[in-house]
């Protein structure tokens, strides 16, 4: 096989090969933009480790994430923590946290990043300032990926669980194992803001007109907005004003207010409860029989996918990426 060159990776970057030497032997001299071309140009031609030794960072990769205190977003933050420490010396992984409720800011930092990047991750809600921002950084040439939640840009990949499903199997359990109880079913998620949450909600709602049991209604759809304090008090105040709810699905955060409502409501009424994503609290209500049914959308695996997703359209690594649906899993008390 014939051994690639200087000249090979200057045809590949479409640049001099005296500006292809000067970065891969670290003399400096050339732009942030030039040095990445070149660096992208190497790997993919599989030229030699030592650009990626004298130019560390020369390729950036953003992670734009919400709530960093919420269990849920720390559990994929650490998941991305991970994955930058095995990332090769010439690509860093930049996390940064934007405030959720100002799509405002959020696509401000997106058009106007305080560095290069290459690459994008992001999770946020579908808002059109943040729309148009992507639209904008895609067109710059920046490889952009979503997890968790979707805008609406066919566009851009998406590597997340199917959450209208997850909220048809939500439905499904819940009717299926509360068919000998007619009631009312309640939901509760962040707000609108979200599309995984309304088509979290959507599904869970088609599947009880198509196919729940007799006797079986969705009665309350709550937005709680991931609060716990809010959550609490909105669930509280629906099981006293209905009595017939015997069923609670939580498609988004907040559950901590959900439990010690529920836990206060135990003696009166057995409510079912369905809840998203497994943290260690949640283990302990599965093993208790407050919560029956989680389901974990996997944030570990929708990282690892779309970090190497960006990589391999910066050619990169050359590893086909699996851009199907991330599957999650569905826990009880008896797979725990």
């Amino acid at each position: 096989m014939k051994k690639t060159t200087l000249q090979d990776v200057a045809r590949e970057a479409r640049l001099g090969i005296a500006t292809v030497e000067r970065v891969i032997n670290g003399r400096g001299g050339v732009t942030e933009k030039t040095a990445e071309k070149v660096i992208r140009a190497a790997k993919k031609l599989g030229y030699g480790e030592r650009s990626t030794e004298t130019h560390r960072g020369a390729i950036r990769i953003e992670v734009i994430l919400v709530r960093p205190e919420t269990s849920f977003f720390a559990r994929l933050n650490q998941a991305f923590e991970r994955i930058s420490a095995s990332l090769d010396r010439a690509v860093i992984l930049h996390r940064t946290f934007i405030k959720e409720s100002d799509p405002i800011g959020m696509a401000h930092h997106i058009a106007n990043p305080s560095f290069r990047r290459s690459g994008l991750i992001i999770c946020s809600q579908d808002h059109p300032k943040v729309i148009e921002a992507l639209r904008q950084v895609r067109a710059s040439g920046v490889e952009v990926a979503q997890v968790v939640t979707r805008c609406d840009d066919p566009e851009v990949p998406y590597l997340g669980i199917d959450n209208y499903a997850a909220g048809r199997s939500a439905a499904y359990y819940m009717s299926g194992m509360l068919a000998a109880r007619p009631g009312h079913f309640a939901a509760i998620c962040h707000s609108g803001a979200y599309s995984n949450h309304r088509q979290r909600i959507q599904g869970f709602s088609d599947y009880m007109a198509e196919r729940g049991a007799e006797g079986h209604a969705l009665s309350l759809v709550m937005m709680g907005r991931d609060d716990d304090l809010q959550c609490a008090e909105l669930l509280g105040e629906a099981l006293r004003r209905d009595p017939e709810i015997i069923g609670v699905y939580s498609a988004g955060g907040g559950d901590e207010g959900v439990a010690i409502v529920l836990q206060q409501w135990a003696k009166q009424r057995d409510i079912f409860w369905v809840g998203h994503e497994l943290t260690e609290k949640k283990k302990r209500y599965l093993e208790n029989g407050l919560l029956d049914i989680c389901l974990d959308q996997a944030p570990e695996v929708q990282a690892r996918r779309s970090v190497d997703l960006i990589l391999r359209k910066l050619d990169i690594i050359r590893t086909e990426v699996i851009t199907d649906p991330v599957r999650f899993m569905t826990i009880s008390a008896q797979n725990l």
